[in-house]
């Protein structure tokens, strides 16, 4: 059964009048809090230096929309081979889905790009410039002094100058590092798409963590509605000892629980949450409230761990069982999508070539000559020139002259062309469809790639009588 004890009476972010109710979370020390921060640190270090790796004489990352080539880590890709992220996009969520059923929504708190940058970005500026959470507040309801203007517009400049770097590096993944800076050192008129791009991905940057926060996390993200379905009551989420602490009351008071109602947990949660109430839809797993329940534990000199990572079952005196039901169905379902992708991955090839029959009359007759015109396009997906050789196989009409295969195709590395391929060929020798493959193949390269395309060439019907007027339906089609 899906997850009971999820708490949805109430936001922590509305207050009851329906109003929003602004989110000054305290800072918070501890173990968790540590790890947290060294985890968003290196993923923000891996953010900002992916574009400046240079890996096979590309960045790490460079999605090059305008050339339609995608480079991973050397490994480079055309557009046509798109299609292969359809299994690596669902080998992701399958990922997600099984991590949550183990450990509930701990990507939201420790990884997700969002909380990343307004937990440990923004809002370590606005400490710095604002203070703690009581300096905050108590600037919130302040009279606008010269006091308060210098650190509001201090700190929303420092806030827009963050946006516009966050968005400037989003760019480099598609125009590069160097393309970046070419553009810098240009006119916004002359790119126009990008310095859209930047300029909105900034206000919404800007917006985002300036003003809406948490509430993204609470009214757009789908990720929390969907735990009630991920999860059940052996998902290690964070919870409350609600036998241990209740009742709740003073620490002299031998008939308390250890619970002392100090609410530091309500005061470090950054979506305003009490997690006292049971799981909630804010809740991101983040553990501020662990160390700060963990610190006051230790100052009362009682055993830590009253609010903890745990499961319901393990809350309620029971064992967590890791392996069951849903974690072993998602395991499967993880596992096929990872074999789908390396399957999909492994088709790949360095070269893609295509043969279509050019726009018109699927043939054309002239002085008893029948012409059938193709559209032969290569793409070298390698990085280095690669030299093709262009060639027919199969059945073909006796008489048959080909142009367009007399050269041979050379193309730049990551490059492509088209060929026009025209057959003809002497009408009296058509009384069938021929069919064919039209086949090209490496010529530099050891164990050469070759490609083909199974095409037909058309003509009329000649078991009709030679006196007979052709008419449109006498035609093979």
């Amino acid at each position: 059964m899906a997850a009971p004890h999820l708490n949805l009476t109430s936001l922590g972010s509305i207050n009851a009048d329906g109003s929003r109710r602004y989110i000054h979370p305290a800072d918070v020390a501890g173990p968790f809090t540590r790890w947290r921060r060294l985890v968003a640190g290196l993923l923000l270090l891996i953010y900002i230096a992916l574009p400046w790796i240079p890996v096979g004489g590309y960045p790490a990352v460079f999605l090059d929309v305008a050339q339609r080539r995608f480079h991973f880590f050397g490994m480079t890709f055309a557009t046509q081979d798109l299609w292969v992220a359809f299994f690596f996009a669902a080998g992701l969520g399958f990922s997600l889905f099984f991590v949550t059923s183990l450990l509930g929504r701990i990507w939201c708190g420790w990884t997700c790009p969002y909380t990343v940058f307004l937990e440990h970005v923004f809002r370590r500026v606005e400490r710095w410039i604002d203070g703690d959470a009581p300096a905050r507040r108590k600037l919130e309801d302040a009279p606008w002094t010269g006091a308060k203007i210098f650190k509001r517009v201090l700190k929303h400049g420092i806030f827009i100058l963050l946006a516009a770097l966050i968005a400037h590096i989003f760019l480099s993944y598609f125009v590069s590092i160097k393309g970046l800076y070419g553009m810098m050192h240009q006119s916004p008129g002359d790119h126009l798409v990008a310095f859209g791009v930047v300029a909105a991905l900034t206000f919404l940057l800007y917006g985002c963590f300036s003003w809406f926060r948490e509430q993204f996390c609470v009214i757009m993200c789908p990720y929390g509605r969907l735990q009630s379905a991920l999860t059940d009551d052996n998902t290690v989420v964070i919870g409350y000892d609600r036998k241990r602490g209740e009742p709740r009351g003073k620490v002299s008071d031998p008939n308390a629980g250890d619970c002392v109602s100090c609410n530091r947990c309500v005061q470090v949660c950054p979506t305003g949450i009490d997690i006292r109430n049971g799981l909630q839809l804010e809740c991101i797993g983040c553990a501020a409230c662990v160390d700060a329940c963990d610190a006051i534990m230790a100052k009362v000199k009682r055993p830590k761990g009253l609010v903890r990572y745990d499961s319901l079952e393990g809350l309620n005196g029971g064992k967590t069982r890791l392996i069951r039901p849903r974690t072993i169905l998602y395991s499967v379902v993880l596992v096929l999508g990872m074999t789908a992708f390396f399957i999909a991955f492994s088709r790949i090839e360095p070269v893609r070539a295509s043969a279509v029959r050019m726009p018109g009359a699927p043939y054309y007759l002239a002085d008893d000559v029948v012409r059938n015109q193709f559209l032969v396009r290569v793409i070298n997906k390698r990085k280095d020139p690669v030299s093709y050789k262009l060639e027919l196989e199969g059945e073909l009409p006796p008489g048959l002259q080909v142009t367009g295969l007399d050269e041979t195709l050379t193309l730049q590395g990551l490059a492509e062309d088209q060929k026009a391929l025209v057959m003809s060929a002497p009408v009296s020798n058509f009384d069938r469809k021929f069919h064919f493959n039209v086949k090209v193949t490496e010529l530099d390269h050891d164990g050469a790639v070759s490609r083909s395309k199974k095409m037909e060439m058309l003509g009329p019907d000649m078991k009709l009588r030679s006196d007979k007027p052709l008419d449109a339906k006498d035609y093979i089609q």
